[in-house]
């Protein structure tokens, strides 16, 4: 591929997007708010075709497949509407890095990502004004296997958008190059395995071509010498990252997304009006999602949230963020066992959130079940499937009518109430409610002494006694009961 500045054919910078796509966002369970960076050396850029080293010493090294954008023209404060007039080409990149390099960094990824090779590029150039920059796909395969495939439009800050916001900061030169961030998919390589990566519009066919690298393993004889810096160190988290997700790392769910066996088995036996009850003894009165009934009264509704939030309608945004693999579909597609997918919906019930093939799916990936403060469309077919579902309604048309799927893995509102992944849901006949994780094992062991409690007031009431004194127990009732429960 033709480099346009710098004496070795390089350009002049190197800017890479930290995260950008809403399918990775989701893998991630964080949002940005905006766009943020980091800088890799020129030295780091290769060409189709060549291999490059994993480091001795390291385990985690990972592929991105990324659509690179090649200034043409300096870019210095530009508005999003001319940012476009100021990219040459497109092309494909390969935005390696290794995570147990990650830990010393802080983010600026200069050790993990820097490295000599770790930026391939190309082959071909895509001529920027000939495509449509929403209109974009990238794909990544490994060893012949398509790991990766979303476009432009998955994005959560577009491509005009982040060359503008960079010219707010630096000029942008002609011949820089911006690697846009990577979608999911993205996981560990290992020596003798082979990744291609490949970009092309949508609306034209223009192809950059299959950008092809081979891995390696690094000489043991030049591993890193701890006399001089932070060397390789790799940890559970950095292994979840690297790989995508812990089951693909091969450790167990983390305690925040699952519910131990014994503390399952508590809330199967403690019924959500108790749970509301000492919640609020607490100081949270305002923890059940309201307006939402269950398709299945007598199913009991346990697990921990996983989050998916629909924005109103508008036509521009849901032709960006509506079709293809987006933030509903991945978060049915992505949903772990044991967790509950929470939809904010706005209370809006004049369209679907869900249908029978998401609970299918949802279903077959081990969900706990879904809560939904709007519709449900395909009702019958929907309930057919078994899984725990509440929601404040039936309606027969697609979310397009009022809704655009936004984003998952984020705080939301559900029903009136705040919901973040990994809170707790429970729900029964009479709803559902959410409990902060931290709180879940003192309430529900304080609810079940409370039931207790309560079971025995309701046998003395049935043997005819007068609830004066009794609901709530005065002293002597209170005697009579720590009497019996002692012996």
């Amino acid at each position: 591929m033709r480099q346009e500045r710098g004496s070795s054919g390089r350009p002049g910078k190197i800017i890479a997007v930290h995260l950008s796509y809403a399918s990775r966002a989701a893998q991630r369970r964080r949002t940005p708010a905006a766009p943020s960076y980091f800088l890799k050396a020129t030295s780091s850029i290769a060409a189709t075709g060549e291999a490059i080293e994993r480091p001795a010493g390291t385990e985690l090294l990972a592929f991105e497949g990324e659509i690179a954008l090649v200034i043409g023209r300096d870019a210095r404060r530009v508005g999003i509407a001319e940012a476009w007039e100021h990219v040459a080409a497109v092309t494909a990149a390969n935005d390696l890095g290794v995570y147990d390099l990650r830990a010393a960094d802080k983010g600026s990824n200069l050790r993990s990502k820097s490295r000599d090779g770790f930026t391939p590029l190309g082959p071909d150039l895509i001529d920027a004004r000939t495509v449509d920059p929403d209109r974009l796909r990238v794909r990544t395969w490994v060893n012949g296997t398509l790991v990766q495939d979303d476009t432009s439009a998955g994005m959560l800050f577009s491509l005009a958008q982040i060359v503008a916001d960079l010219s707010q900061h630096l000029t942008l030169e002609t011949g820089d190059v911006i690697l846009t961030g990577t979608p999911a998919g993205s996981s560990v390589i290992v020596p003798g395995d082979v990744v291609e990566v490949e970009v092309d519009a949508l609306d034209t066919g223009a192809s950059s071509g299959r950008l092809v690298t081979t891995v390696v393993a690094g000489d043991s004889d030049q591993g890193f010498d701890p006399a001089l810096g932070s060397v390789a160190a790799v940890d559970d988290v950095q292994r979840e990252e690297a790989w995508g997700s812990r089951a693909a790392a091969g450790l167990p769910e983390t305690p925040g997304r699952g519910l131990d066996a014994d503390l399952r088995e508590k809330l199967e036996r403690v019924p959500v009006a108790a749970l509301s009850q000492q919640l609020r003894k607490r100081g949270l009165d305002d923890v059940t999602i309201d307006g939402v009934r269950p398709m299945h009264p007598t199913r009991k509704l346990i697990g921990t949230a996983a989050t998916l939030r629909f924005i109103p309608f508008r036509a521009d945004l849901f032709a960006r963020h509506g079709g293809g693999f987006n933030a509903q579909k991945r978060a049915f597609d992505s949903v772990a066992p044991g967790e509950v997918i929470v939809i904010e919906a706005r209370g809006e019930t004049g369209s679907g959130t869900l249908g029978d093939i998401l609970a299918l799916r949802a279903h077959a990936r081990g969900a706990a079940g879904v809560v939904t403060d709007g519709g449900v469309r395909d009702y019958a077919a929907v309930a057919e499937v078994g899984l725990p579902i509440y929601a404040a309604g039936a309606h027969p048309a697609v979310l397009g009518r009022k809704h655009v799927p936004w984003e998952a893995g984020v705080t939301i509102a559900c029903g009136g109430t705040t919901v973040q992944p990994g809170d707790v849901i429970v729900g029964d006949a009479d709803g559902v409610i959410v409990i902060p994780p931290a709180l879940v094992a003192e309430v529900v062991d304080d609810a079940l002494a409370q039931e207790h409690e309560d079971a025995w007031i309701a046998a003395r009431v049935a043997e005819g006694e007068p609830v004066d004194g009794l609901f709530p127990m005065n002293a002597a009732w209170r005697a009579r009961y720590d009497g019996e429960r002692g012996a």
